[in-house]
């Protein structure tokens, strides 16, 4: 098996990596769009719940129902769901850059939960002694909240990373390609069984690296 499956690499090399670099396209957009929208969101969500000085019911209950509502769609049926929006975004619904769209959606209400969770963590008293030293709003999160839960917040991104891979591996309903899309025409389809166990270990492989890496930075990160 495993000289059948070093000859199918061989012979599927070109399209390997293709499909290598499209998973990295995907899952690229989505951590950026988790840091650029999501990590705000989650923000906004914790200074706007019950108890916080900047609480408002109405925004944190519109912002918290979107990120459920997001949350809660199975994936599969929110890329079909999505698939007008997408459109109007890059203009078509097929291909990398259209998987992306919705990908990015699920990242920004994946992340932004998992920042709010983080920043709840963090002691009431950092905020209470970032206020009494006349700390603006922008201060006290970048200085005081982002850095006393930095730790929980790389963890995060590390868990919402695998699942922005693994979300991946199903975007060949709309023409997305990567390894998973591979693994489903070359090792399933044509019942080259060597190359899906071949794709398998490659994720594995992946995922590993990116929780190893994620913890490894977590723990220097925490302080505490």
């Amino acid at each position: 098996m495993l000289e059948q499956m070093l000859a199918d690499v061989v012979k599927y090399q070109s399209e390997i990596w293709q499909a290598i670099g499209e998973t990295f396209v995907m899952v690229s957009i989505s951590i950026l769009a988790a840091l650029l929208v999501g990590l705000p969101l989650g923000t906004v969500l914790f200074l706007c719940r019950k108890g916080q000085p900047y609480a408002n019911r109405l925004l944190f209950t519109v912002l918290d129902t979107f990120v459920n509502i997001v949350r809660s769609f199975p994936f599969l049926l929110l890329v079909v769901f999505l698939i007008p929006f997408t459109r109007l975004v890059v203009g078509t619904a097929l291909g990398t850059l259209a998987a992306t769209v919705p990908l990015a959606v699920v990242a920004i209400a994946y992340y932004a939960r998992l920042v709010e969770q983080s920043l709840l963590d963090v002691p009431r008293g950092v905020m209470e002694a970032a206020s009494s030293m006349g700390a603006s709003t922008i201060q006290m999160i970048v200085k005081f909240l982002y850095v006393e839960a930095r730790s929980g917040l790389v963890l995060g991104l590390t868990t919402a990373t695998i699942s922005f891979i693994s979300y991946s591996t199903v975007m060949g309903v709309v023409g997305g390609g990567g390894v998973g899309d591979f693994a489903i025409r070359y090792g399933y389809q044509r019942f080259e069984t060597e190359i899906m166990v071949f794709t398998i270990i490659i994720m594995i492989i992946l995922v590993q690296a990116i929780q190893f890496a994620g913890s490894a930075l977590s723990r220097l990160l925490d302080k505490r």
